[in-house]
Protein backbone atom coordinates (compact mmCIF):
# COMPACT_ATOMS: atom_id res chain seq x y z
CA UNK A 1 0.00 0.00 0.00
CA UNK A 2 1.48 3.36 -0.87
CA UNK A 3 1.32 6.73 0.66
CA UNK A 4 -1.08 9.01 -0.99
CA UNK A 5 0.46 12.04 -2.40
CA UNK A 6 -1.50 15.00 -3.68
CA UNK A 7 -0.08 16.95 -7.11
CA UNK A 8 0.57 20.62 -7.18
CA UNK A 9 -0.74 20.58 -10.97
CA UNK A 10 -4.20 18.96 -9.26
CA UNK A 11 -4.60 21.44 -6.29
CA UNK A 12 -3.94 24.11 -9.09
CA UNK A 13 -6.80 22.56 -11.06
CA UNK A 14 -8.88 23.02 -8.42
CA UNK A 15 -8.01 26.78 -7.55
CA UNK A 16 -8.29 27.39 -11.47
CA UNK A 17 -12.08 25.49 -11.80
CA UNK A 18 -13.48 26.37 -8.25
CA UNK A 19 -12.10 29.67 -7.09
CA UNK A 20 -15.76 30.97 -6.61
CA UNK A 21 -16.47 28.55 -4.01
CA UNK A 22 -13.34 28.70 -2.37
CA UNK A 23 -13.57 32.47 -1.65
CA UNK A 24 -16.81 31.46 -0.46
CA UNK A 25 -15.47 29.37 2.06
CA UNK A 26 -12.22 31.85 2.73
CA UNK A 27 -15.56 34.85 3.18
CA UNK A 28 -16.98 32.50 5.28
CA UNK A 29 -13.76 31.36 7.26
CA UNK A 30 -13.56 35.45 7.81
CA UNK A 31 -17.07 36.06 9.45
CA UNK A 32 -16.37 32.54 11.48
CA UNK A 33 -13.28 34.48 12.86
CA UNK A 34 -14.64 37.88 13.23
CA UNK A 35 -17.18 36.32 15.47
CA UNK A 36 -14.70 34.27 17.36
CA UNK A 37 -12.66 37.61 18.10
CA UNK A 38 -15.71 38.50 20.19
CA UNK A 39 -15.50 36.29 22.73
CA UNK A 40 -11.40 35.31 22.78
CA UNK A 41 -9.64 38.14 21.79
CA UNK A 42 -8.06 39.65 25.05
CA UNK A 43 -9.00 43.74 23.91
CA UNK A 44 -5.66 46.03 25.22
CA UNK A 45 -3.47 44.63 27.51
CA UNK A 46 -1.08 46.26 29.77
CA UNK A 47 1.35 45.49 32.28
CA UNK A 48 2.00 47.16 35.92
CA UNK A 49 6.05 46.02 37.45
CA UNK A 50 6.32 45.23 41.60
CA UNK A 51 10.22 45.26 42.51
CA UNK A 52 10.36 43.29 45.68
CA UNK A 53 13.15 44.35 46.95
CA UNK A 54 15.64 42.01 49.32
CA UNK A 55 17.12 38.27 48.73
CA UNK A 56 14.07 36.00 47.61
CA UNK A 57 14.35 32.76 46.45
CA UNK A 58 12.17 31.24 43.85
CA UNK A 59 9.30 29.65 45.87
CA UNK A 60 8.73 32.87 47.67
CA UNK A 61 8.48 34.96 44.33
CA UNK A 62 6.14 32.57 42.98
CA UNK A 63 3.90 33.08 45.94
CA UNK A 64 4.13 36.33 45.59
CA UNK A 65 2.79 36.52 42.19
CA UNK A 66 0.11 33.99 43.43
CA UNK A 67 -0.87 36.68 45.99
CA UNK A 68 -1.43 39.14 43.17
CA UNK A 69 -3.96 36.83 41.89
CA UNK A 70 -5.41 36.66 45.25
CA UNK A 71 -9.34 36.95 45.78
CA UNK A 72 -8.75 39.24 48.29
CA UNK A 73 -6.96 41.43 45.96
CA UNK A 74 -9.38 41.76 43.30
CA UNK A 75 -12.10 42.39 45.39
CA UNK A 76 -9.87 45.27 46.66
CA UNK A 77 -9.23 46.12 42.93
CA UNK A 78 -13.17 46.07 42.23
CA UNK A 79 -14.08 47.79 44.76
CA UNK A 80 -11.93 50.67 43.63
CA UNK A 81 -12.22 50.50 40.19
CA UNK A 82 -16.20 50.76 40.84
CA UNK A 83 -16.60 49.75 37.44
CA UNK A 84 -19.85 47.73 38.77
CA UNK A 85 -18.08 44.02 38.13
CA UNK A 86 -17.28 41.81 41.18
CA UNK A 87 -13.91 40.89 42.04
CA UNK A 88 -14.40 37.29 40.73
CA UNK A 89 -14.92 38.38 37.21
CA UNK A 90 -11.64 39.84 37.02
CA UNK A 91 -9.72 36.74 37.47
CA UNK A 92 -9.88 35.96 33.40
CA UNK A 93 -8.58 39.83 32.56
CA UNK A 94 -5.60 39.66 35.98
CA UNK A 95 -2.86 38.13 35.54
CA UNK A 96 0.55 37.69 37.50
CA UNK A 97 4.24 36.05 36.64
CA UNK A 98 7.14 36.47 37.71
CA UNK A 99 10.05 38.81 35.88
CA UNK A 100 13.41 38.72 36.00
CA UNK A 101 15.38 40.32 39.04
CA UNK A 102 12.66 40.13 41.66
CA UNK A 103 10.09 41.68 39.66
CA UNK A 104 6.59 40.77 39.58
CA UNK A 105 5.13 42.01 36.39
CA UNK A 106 0.67 42.31 36.89
CA UNK A 107 -1.56 42.24 33.36
CA UNK A 108 -4.45 43.76 33.39
CA UNK A 109 -7.17 43.48 30.28
CA UNK A 110 -10.10 45.48 29.11
CA UNK A 111 -12.35 46.50 26.20
CA UNK A 112 -10.55 49.97 26.17
CA UNK A 113 -7.11 51.17 26.70
CA UNK A 114 -7.85 53.20 29.87
CA UNK A 115 -9.31 51.07 31.59
CA UNK A 116 -6.56 48.10 31.02
CA UNK A 117 -4.38 50.63 32.53
CA UNK A 118 -6.60 51.37 35.30
CA UNK A 119 -6.86 47.95 35.75
CA UNK A 120 -3.16 47.29 36.32
CA UNK A 121 -2.59 50.03 38.29
CA UNK A 122 -4.89 49.23 40.15
CA UNK A 123 -3.97 45.57 40.83
CA UNK A 124 -0.62 46.52 41.16
CA UNK A 125 -0.88 49.40 43.88
CA UNK A 126 -3.76 46.53 46.19
CA UNK A 127 -1.11 43.97 45.71
CA UNK A 128 1.23 45.76 47.88
CA UNK A 129 -0.94 47.10 50.18
CA UNK A 130 -2.33 43.59 51.14
CA UNK A 131 0.94 41.81 50.82
CA UNK A 132 2.79 44.68 53.14
CA UNK A 133 -0.28 44.32 55.62
CA UNK A 134 0.71 40.72 55.69
CA UNK A 135 3.94 40.97 56.28
CA UNK A 136 3.62 43.47 59.18
CA UNK A 137 0.86 41.53 60.67
CA UNK A 138 3.07 38.20 61.03
CA UNK A 139 6.12 40.44 61.95
CA UNK A 140 4.62 42.58 65.23
CA UNK A 141 3.50 38.73 66.66
CA UNK A 142 7.19 37.08 66.00
CA UNK A 143 8.98 40.41 66.12
CA UNK A 144 9.58 40.55 69.71
CA UNK A 145 9.99 36.34 70.05
CA UNK A 146 12.98 36.96 66.93
CA UNK A 147 14.75 39.36 68.81
CA UNK A 148 14.97 37.41 71.76
CA UNK A 149 15.86 34.19 69.62
CA UNK A 150 18.62 36.18 68.25
CA UNK A 151 20.33 37.64 70.89
CA UNK A 152 20.40 34.87 72.34
CA UNK A 153 22.33 33.46 69.69
CA UNK A 154 24.54 36.06 69.40
CA UNK A 155 25.41 35.53 72.98
CA UNK A 156 25.55 31.91 72.94
CA UNK A 157 28.39 33.15 69.68
CA UNK A 158 30.09 35.29 72.22
CA UNK A 159 30.41 32.50 74.87
CA UNK A 160 31.51 30.05 72.79
CA UNK A 161 34.30 32.15 70.88
CA UNK A 162 35.31 33.08 74.72
CA UNK A 163 35.83 29.82 75.79
CA UNK A 164 37.78 28.69 72.64
CA UNK A 165 39.99 31.86 73.49
CA UNK A 166 40.63 29.72 76.87
CA UNK A 167 41.07 26.97 75.55
CA UNK A 168 43.47 28.29 73.51
CA UNK A 169 45.44 29.88 76.30
CA UNK A 170 45.66 26.60 78.34
CA UNK A 171 46.64 24.82 75.45
CA UNK A 172 50.32 26.87 76.20
CA UNK A 173 53.20 27.69 74.17
CA UNK A 174 54.93 24.65 73.51
CA UNK A 175 55.34 23.58 69.98
CA UNK A 176 54.59 19.63 70.47
CA UNK A 177 52.08 18.06 68.07
CA UNK A 178 49.13 18.18 70.40
CA UNK A 179 49.41 21.27 71.44
CA UNK A 180 49.58 22.70 67.75
CA UNK A 181 46.81 20.43 66.75
CA UNK A 182 44.54 21.70 68.96
CA UNK A 183 45.29 25.60 68.02
CA UNK A 184 44.74 24.71 64.36
CA UNK A 185 41.44 23.51 65.59
CA UNK A 186 40.60 25.97 67.82
CA UNK A 187 41.32 28.48 65.08
CA UNK A 188 39.32 26.80 62.27
CA UNK A 189 35.94 26.95 65.10
CA UNK A 190 36.89 30.15 65.77
CA UNK A 191 36.80 31.33 61.72
CA UNK A 192 33.11 29.67 61.49
CA UNK A 193 31.86 31.64 64.23
CA UNK A 194 32.70 34.63 62.75
CA UNK A 195 31.28 33.90 59.53
CA UNK A 196 27.72 32.95 61.48
CA UNK A 197 27.88 36.29 63.12
CA UNK A 198 28.70 38.05 59.59
CA UNK A 199 25.71 35.73 58.44
CA UNK A 200 23.33 36.46 61.52
CA UNK A 201 24.05 40.60 61.47
CA UNK A 202 23.68 40.28 57.26
CA UNK A 203 19.65 38.26 57.43
CA UNK A 204 19.16 40.67 60.21
CA UNK A 205 19.55 43.63 58.07
CA UNK A 206 17.55 42.04 54.76
CA UNK A 207 14.76 41.37 56.94
CA UNK A 208 14.46 45.22 58.33
CA UNK A 209 15.18 46.50 54.99
CA UNK A 210 12.88 44.24 52.07
CA UNK A 211 9.97 46.39 50.67
CA UNK A 212 8.04 46.23 47.58
CA UNK A 213 7.99 49.04 45.36
CA UNK A 214 5.55 50.00 42.27
CA UNK A 215 7.99 50.37 39.14
CA UNK A 216 5.78 53.29 37.72
CA UNK A 217 2.37 53.53 36.26
CA UNK A 218 1.20 50.71 33.16
CA UNK A 219 1.81 51.96 30.09
CA UNK A 220 -1.49 52.97 27.66
CA UNK A 221 -1.48 50.17 25.02
CA UNK A 222 -1.19 52.18 21.64
CA UNK A 223 -3.65 49.58 20.01
CA UNK A 224 -5.62 46.07 21.05
CA UNK A 225 -3.31 42.67 22.41
CA UNK A 226 -2.51 39.89 19.72
CA UNK A 227 -4.71 37.69 18.81
CA UNK A 228 -6.65 40.94 17.37
CA UNK A 229 -10.04 40.90 15.01
CA UNK A 230 -7.47 40.84 12.14
CA UNK A 231 -5.52 38.08 13.59
CA UNK A 232 -8.97 35.96 13.63
CA UNK A 233 -10.55 36.71 10.44
CA UNK A 234 -7.51 35.67 8.53
CA UNK A 235 -6.87 32.85 10.45
CA UNK A 236 -10.65 31.90 9.92
CA UNK A 237 -10.42 32.79 6.11
CA UNK A 238 -7.39 30.45 5.71
CA UNK A 239 -8.51 27.31 7.75
CA UNK A 240 -11.82 27.61 5.59
CA UNK A 241 -9.82 27.92 2.77
CA UNK A 242 -7.95 24.90 3.30
CA UNK A 243 -10.87 22.81 4.13
CA UNK A 244 -12.59 23.83 1.32
CA UNK A 245 -9.33 22.52 -1.03
CA UNK A 246 -8.79 18.87 1.08
CA UNK A 247 -13.00 18.49 0.81
CA UNK A 248 -12.31 19.01 -2.83
CA UNK A 249 -9.13 16.47 -3.34
CA UNK A 250 -10.77 14.08 -0.66
CA UNK A 251 -14.41 13.96 -2.78
CA UNK A 252 -12.31 13.42 -5.88
CA UNK A 253 -10.50 10.53 -4.18
CA UNK A 254 -13.67 9.23 -3.27
CA UNK A 255 -15.01 8.80 -6.64
CA UNK A 256 -15.79 5.74 -7.76
CA UNK A 257 -17.81 7.01 -10.87
CA UNK A 258 -15.91 5.11 -14.05
CA UNK A 259 -14.36 7.32 -16.71
CA UNK A 260 -12.33 4.86 -18.93
CA UNK A 261 -14.06 2.93 -21.80
CA UNK A 262 -12.03 0.19 -21.03
CA UNK A 263 -14.33 0.07 -17.21
CA UNK A 264 -17.67 0.74 -18.29
CA UNK A 265 -17.67 -1.75 -20.57
CA UNK A 266 -16.37 -4.31 -18.59
CA UNK A 267 -19.11 -3.42 -15.94
CA UNK A 268 -21.68 -3.71 -18.71
CA UNK A 269 -20.47 -7.00 -20.30
CA UNK A 270 -20.61 -5.98 -23.82
CA UNK A 271 -18.39 -4.87 -26.24
CA UNK A 272 -18.19 -0.64 -27.03
CA UNK A 273 -20.09 -0.05 -30.50
CA UNK A 274 -18.41 3.69 -30.30
CA UNK A 275 -17.92 6.98 -28.38
CA UNK A 276 -20.10 10.29 -29.22
CA UNK A 277 -19.62 13.93 -28.13
CA UNK A 278 -21.96 15.63 -26.95
CA UNK A 279 -22.12 19.20 -26.24
CA UNK A 280 -23.15 20.54 -22.93
CA UNK A 281 -26.46 22.49 -22.33
CA UNK A 282 -27.48 24.57 -19.78
CA UNK A 283 -28.66 22.77 -16.99
CA UNK A 284 -27.06 19.53 -17.88
CA UNK A 285 -25.92 19.04 -14.02
CA UNK A 286 -26.80 22.26 -12.26
CA UNK A 287 -30.64 22.34 -13.16
CA UNK A 288 -32.77 24.95 -14.08
CA UNK A 289 -33.91 28.43 -12.37
CA UNK A 290 -31.81 30.38 -9.46
CA UNK A 291 -31.16 27.41 -7.87
CA UNK A 292 -29.61 26.26 -11.29
CA UNK A 293 -27.94 29.36 -11.32
CA UNK A 294 -26.14 29.84 -8.26
CA UNK A 295 -24.73 26.17 -8.75
CA UNK A 296 -23.07 26.99 -12.57
CA UNK A 297 -21.92 30.11 -11.28
CA UNK A 298 -20.12 28.25 -8.28
CA UNK A 299 -19.14 25.01 -9.52
CA UNK A 300 -19.47 25.19 -13.11
CA UNK A 301 -20.94 22.71 -15.87
CA UNK A 302 -18.94 19.96 -14.76
CA UNK A 303 -16.32 18.41 -12.15
CA UNK A 304 -13.07 19.79 -11.64
CA UNK A 305 -11.34 16.92 -12.00
CA UNK A 306 -12.74 16.20 -15.58
CA UNK A 307 -11.11 17.27 -18.97
CA UNK A 308 -13.17 20.72 -20.52
CA UNK A 309 -12.95 18.63 -23.93
CA UNK A 310 -12.92 20.67 -26.73
CA UNK A 311 -16.37 21.26 -29.32
CA UNK A 312 -16.81 19.29 -32.41
CA UNK A 313 -14.87 20.59 -35.33
CA UNK A 314 -18.39 20.54 -37.30
CA UNK A 315 -21.56 19.13 -36.99
CA UNK A 316 -20.91 16.87 -40.49
CA UNK A 317 -18.34 15.31 -38.24
CA UNK A 318 -20.79 14.48 -35.24
CA UNK A 319 -23.48 12.86 -38.10
CA UNK A 320 -20.99 10.68 -39.53
CA UNK A 321 -19.89 9.33 -35.65
CA UNK A 322 -23.45 8.42 -34.72
CA UNK A 323 -23.84 6.42 -38.59
CA UNK A 324 -21.09 4.55 -37.57
CA UNK A 325 -22.40 3.42 -34.60
CA UNK A 326 -25.32 2.36 -35.46
CA UNK A 327 -23.84 1.04 -38.83
CA UNK A 328 -22.05 -1.29 -35.87
CA UNK A 329 -25.22 -1.76 -33.77
CA UNK A 330 -26.43 -3.64 -37.20
CA UNK A 331 -23.81 -5.76 -37.74
CA UNK A 332 -23.93 -7.09 -34.28
CA UNK A 333 -27.57 -7.74 -35.06
CA UNK A 334 -29.13 -10.41 -37.05
CA UNK A 335 -31.47 -8.63 -39.30
CA UNK A 336 -34.77 -9.28 -39.48
CA UNK A 337 -37.16 -9.65 -42.63
CA UNK A 338 -36.25 -7.63 -46.04
CA UNK A 339 -33.20 -6.58 -44.53
CA UNK A 340 -34.52 -4.38 -41.92
CA UNK A 341 -33.13 -3.86 -38.38
CA UNK A 342 -35.05 -4.89 -35.97
CA UNK A 343 -36.06 -3.22 -32.61
CA UNK A 344 -33.61 -2.54 -30.40
CA UNK A 345 -34.30 -0.86 -26.83
CA UNK A 346 -31.87 1.82 -25.95
CA UNK A 347 -31.39 1.94 -22.17
CA UNK A 348 -30.23 5.53 -20.74
CA UNK A 349 -29.89 6.70 -17.01
CA UNK A 350 -32.70 9.16 -15.99
CA UNK A 351 -30.08 11.60 -14.61
CA UNK A 352 -28.21 11.84 -18.02
CA UNK A 353 -29.30 14.36 -19.91
CA UNK A 354 -26.20 14.43 -22.03
CA UNK A 355 -26.57 9.92 -22.79
CA UNK A 356 -30.12 10.80 -23.59
CA UNK A 357 -29.69 13.08 -25.70
CA UNK A 358 -27.06 11.30 -27.84
CA UNK A 359 -29.77 8.46 -27.44
CA UNK A 360 -32.15 10.26 -29.78
CA UNK A 361 -29.66 11.47 -31.84
CA UNK A 362 -29.09 7.90 -32.63
CA UNK A 363 -32.59 6.91 -32.74
CA UNK A 364 -32.95 9.58 -35.52
CA UNK A 365 -29.88 8.20 -37.55
CA UNK A 366 -31.54 4.55 -36.99
CA UNK A 367 -34.35 5.62 -38.72
CA UNK A 368 -33.11 8.14 -41.36
CA UNK A 369 -30.83 5.20 -42.96
CA UNK A 370 -31.37 3.37 -45.87
CA UNK A 371 -31.88 0.54 -43.98
CA UNK A 372 -34.26 1.69 -41.49
CA UNK A 373 -34.63 0.90 -37.81
CA UNK A 374 -36.14 1.55 -34.91
CA UNK A 375 -34.09 2.41 -31.48
CA UNK A 376 -36.68 2.90 -28.54
CA UNK A 377 -35.24 4.84 -26.32
CA UNK A 378 -36.20 4.05 -21.99
CA UNK A 379 -34.94 6.02 -19.49
CA UNK A 380 -34.02 3.91 -16.42
CA UNK A 381 -33.02 4.71 -12.87
CA UNK A 382 -29.14 3.82 -12.20
CA UNK A 383 -30.07 3.47 -8.25
CA UNK A 384 -33.07 0.72 -9.06
CA UNK A 385 -32.90 0.37 -12.12
CA UNK A 386 -35.92 -2.00 -14.07
CA UNK A 387 -35.97 -2.24 -18.05
CA UNK A 388 -39.13 -2.65 -19.57
CA UNK A 389 -40.58 -5.88 -20.99
CA UNK A 390 -40.59 -5.05 -25.16
CA UNK A 391 -40.30 -7.40 -27.81
CA UNK A 392 -36.79 -6.44 -29.34
CA UNK A 393 -34.01 -7.98 -30.33
CA UNK A 394 -31.75 -6.96 -27.61
CA UNK A 395 -31.29 -3.67 -25.33
CA UNK A 396 -28.33 -0.86 -26.14
CA UNK A 397 -26.79 1.16 -23.24
CA UNK A 398 -26.03 4.77 -23.72
CA UNK A 399 -23.96 6.46 -20.80
CA UNK A 400 -22.03 9.40 -19.87
CA UNK A 401 -18.44 8.97 -19.04
CA UNK A 402 -17.78 9.76 -15.53
CA UNK A 403 -21.53 9.80 -14.35
CA UNK A 404 -21.92 6.13 -13.14
CA UNK A 405 -20.21 3.77 -10.77
CA UNK A 406 -19.19 0.28 -11.28
CA UNK A 407 -21.66 -1.16 -9.30
CA UNK A 408 -24.77 0.89 -10.98
CA UNK A 409 -23.44 -0.33 -14.38
CA UNK A 410 -24.23 -4.30 -13.61
CA UNK A 411 -27.32 -2.89 -11.90
CA UNK A 412 -28.09 -1.89 -15.67
CA UNK A 413 -26.84 -5.06 -16.85
CA UNK A 414 -28.58 -6.89 -14.58
CA UNK A 415 -32.29 -5.21 -15.08
CA UNK A 416 -31.66 -5.99 -19.02
CA UNK A 417 -30.76 -9.53 -18.38
CA UNK A 418 -33.59 -10.13 -15.86
CA UNK A 419 -35.98 -8.37 -18.81
CA UNK A 420 -34.86 -11.00 -20.93
CA UNK A 421 -32.53 -8.23 -23.08
CA UNK A 422 -29.08 -9.35 -23.91
CA UNK A 423 -26.61 -6.83 -24.09
CA UNK A 424 -25.85 -6.07 -27.59
CA UNK A 425 -22.88 -2.89 -27.11
CA UNK A 426 -22.43 0.17 -25.55
CA UNK A 427 -22.15 3.84 -26.51
CA UNK A 428 -20.03 5.99 -23.94
CA UNK A 429 -20.54 9.27 -24.42
CA UNK A 430 -18.23 12.55 -23.17
CA UNK A 431 -19.48 15.71 -22.86
CA UNK A 432 -17.37 18.67 -24.50
CA UNK A 433 -17.87 22.43 -24.91
CA UNK A 434 -21.00 24.12 -26.57
CA UNK A 435 -20.68 24.57 -30.29
CA UNK A 436 -18.98 28.10 -30.82
CA UNK A 437 -17.11 28.19 -27.38
CA UNK A 438 -13.78 26.66 -28.37
CA UNK A 439 -10.87 27.38 -26.10
CA UNK A 440 -7.72 25.92 -25.48
CA UNK A 441 -7.66 22.36 -25.53
CA UNK A 442 -6.51 21.37 -21.72
CA UNK A 443 -3.78 18.34 -21.53
CA UNK A 444 -6.06 15.39 -20.64
CA UNK A 445 -5.69 15.27 -16.38
CA UNK A 446 -5.46 12.06 -14.45
CA UNK A 447 -8.46 10.33 -13.93
CA UNK A 448 -10.34 10.46 -10.44
CA UNK A 449 -8.43 7.47 -8.79
CA UNK A 450 -5.23 9.37 -9.75
CA UNK A 451 -5.71 12.46 -8.08
CA UNK A 452 -4.33 11.43 -4.85
CA UNK A 453 -2.26 8.40 -5.71
CA UNK A 454 -2.39 5.26 -3.62
CA UNK A 455 -4.55 2.29 -3.33
CA UNK A 456 -7.42 1.22 -1.27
Amino acid sequence: MTEDTVRLSVVGQVLKRRWRLLIVFAVLGAVAGAGASLVFSPGYETSANVLLQGPRDADELLTEAQVAQSSVVLDRTAAGLRWGVPGKDLADDVSAQVAEGNIIEVTGRADSPERAQQLADRVAQEYVTYSTQLLSDTADSAAQVSQEQQQNLRQQILDTNQRISDLHASAGEGNTIDSVGVRTELESLRTALSQAMTKLDELDAASTQAKMVVMGPAERPAGPAAPTMTHFAGGGAAAFLLIGLFGHLLAARSDRRLRGEAQIVSALGADVLGGVDVADEPGDTAGTGRRGLLRRFFLGERDWHLPALPPPADEEGLEIRYRRVVSRLRESTPSGPSGLLPRVLVVVPDDDPAARRAAQRLARTAAAGPARATLRVAEVSAARPIVPDANVAGALVVVTAGTRTGWELVGIHEACTDAGHDVLGVVVTHRTRPLGQAGPTEAPEVPVDSVMAGSA
